[in-house]
């Protein structure tokens, strides 16, 4: 079982980066779901198919990352149904991640199908490099989060513009659960009983959840 990567400080300026770790703490830990966001299809169970990405080659590498702040489960999912995971990270914590290393290309095309846009266009990253946030709408997915840097790389993700705390928190479904579990478990870096405790810790599945619950889906 391997440790999990360090984020640390990033160093401002420099050139654009070429590559950054699109870093998941929800479905897309799981490879074989954000396969379906690079070279396009329907995930099992999914009731969306994705038109994928203009370059289909799959990570350069993937490996289990811890963030601070807070990861919890609100709205409504349209593709798994319950509620659907974001990422606070002003508040206090640590969130289960995995890190992707994809090109800058990837990562707006990733964005963009999950901000519910055709894939194409690039996105600008400068304020979210250099200020660690960037608001680009209202929506869900919308708002870029870089808490920091590997190997000299950008670490990015995207969540909602909120706090954990301003949306009324939703359960997530079992077939999301268990996604979340194996993607997380398939990263290396924990176990099933850390993973399980770790979700059903988390605000939406907290007291709907429990961690023994979980572990069974994610032995199924």
């Amino acid at each position: 079982m391997m440790s999990p990567r360090v984020i640390q400080r990033r160093e401002s300026g420099g050139a654009p980066p070429s590559h950054v770790w699109y870093t998941s703490y929800g479905s897309n830990t799981c490879l074989e779901r954000l396969s379906c966001y690079i070279a396009g299809g329907r995930p099992p169970g999914a009731a969306r198919t994705y038109p994928g990405c203009r370059d289909k080659r799959p990570p350069s590498a993937s490996v289990p990352v811890e963030l601070r702040g807070v990861m919890y489960f609100a709205t409504e999912s349209p593709v798994w149904g319950g509620g659907r995971a974001f990422y606070d990270p002003g508040a206090g914590g640590r969130v289960l991640a995995r890190a992707h290393l994809v090109s800058v290309g990837q990562f707006s095309d990733i964005a963009a199908q999950e901000m519910y846009r055709e894939p194409g266009a690039g996105l600008d990253l400068t304020e979210a490099l250099g200020e660690g946030r960037s608001v680009l709408g209202d929506g869900r997915y919308e708002t870029l989060v870089c808490p920091g840097a590997m190997d000299g790389v950008p670490v990015l993700t995207f969540t909602a513009p909120w706090s954990v705390d301003e949306p009324e928190w939703n359960k997530p479904s079992a077939s999301y659960v268990r996604l979340l579990g194996a993607g997380l478990l398939a990263a290396g870096a924990w176990d099933g009983d850390t993973v399980a405790r770790y979700l059903a810790a988390c605000p939406g599945a907290a007291g709907r959840w429990t961690a023994r619950e979980i572990a069974a889906l994610i032995a199924d």
